[in-house]
């Protein structure tokens, strides 16, 4: 298996979840989530099929990880519309996770390389596993919120703030999961469990947004669209976290996590 199989796994994936999507607009629930999981499946075979191929977890480059984001999107919205029955979320989950499709068949980033002695431990893949579930999560969650801010034009339901709030539960727990797993991994490569690298930092910043998030719902529960500003805010750093520290000054020839870039 090679990357220029790719194509043809996304392209089943992709209508296997727009089919979903319709379905769910249809209220046919079952075929929604059977074409999503099967679509699902497609897609986690290829990753199984690239690993096997490269000889080591497809996490190294930034092309790599959005296979995964790709995957886990799509998963959570399967995961919201079985739990709450929203018709919208497939639809939503598909047309992004079809985004980060495209810009890895445009700009693939997949290298045949093999890995750096940091990156050969054991903790190294359920680390970025993890947090690209827990991405998937909170992107589900920002979705949520850009959703009830800008389109929905009734009163926001307690039910909606619901779906926000545990999206965000279980992703901060998973990120908070994968931040003692990276700690182990840092304290094996690295001889230290946190030195403030700039990925470090930004991961910090990133958790501690979800966490005044998690406090400001807590104490406020009335101040609806605060909330949801917040969560966007905590979205767009998390989104620094992921990628963006990759292109600020700080971090090159400094950070021990550009390795994506070699």
């Amino acid at each position: 298996m090679t990357w220029n199989h790719f194509i043809f796994f996304a392209i089943v994936s992709v209508l296997l979840w727009a089919t979903g999507a319709i379905a769910a607009w249809k209220n046919k629930s079952r075929i929604a989530i059977v074409t999503t999981a099967v679509g699902l499946l497609v897609f986690l075979s290829f990753i199984i099929a690239l690993w096997m191929s490269l000889e080591r977890p497809p996490l190294r480059t930034m092309g790599e990880t959005r296979l995964w984001y790709s995957l886990f999107l799509p998963f959570a919205g399967m995961a919201v519309f079985v739990r709450w029955r929203y018709k919208w979320i497939l639809s939503f989950s598909t047309l992004l996770a079809t985004v980060f499709i495209c810009i890895n068949l445009l700009k693939p980033e997949i290298h045949n390389k093999t890995l750096m002695p940091a990156l050969q431990s054991a903790w190294f893949a359920p680390h970025v596993i993890v947090y690209m579930f827990a991405y998937a999560l909170l992107g589900a969650a920002a979705v949520m919120a850009v959703y009830l801010l800008f389109f929905k034009k009734k009163a926001i339901t307690n039910e909606e703030l619901d779906i926000c709030d545990n999206l965000v539960y279980v992703g901060l727990s998973f990120m908070t999961l994968g931040m003692l797993m990276g700690a182990l991994w840092a304290k094996e490569a690295w001889g230290h469990y946190w030195a403030w690298d700039p990925k470090e930092t930004w991961a910090a910043v990133t958790w501690f947004s979800y966490l005044a998030y998690v406090h400001f719902r807590r104490s406020r529960p009335s101040s609806v669209k605060p909330a949801m500003y917040l969560l966007l805010v905590s979205f767009i750093l998390l989104q620094m976290c992921w990628w963006g520290i990759n292109y600020l000054p700080s971090a090159q020839g400094t950070s021990v996590h550009t390795y994506s870039l070699d």
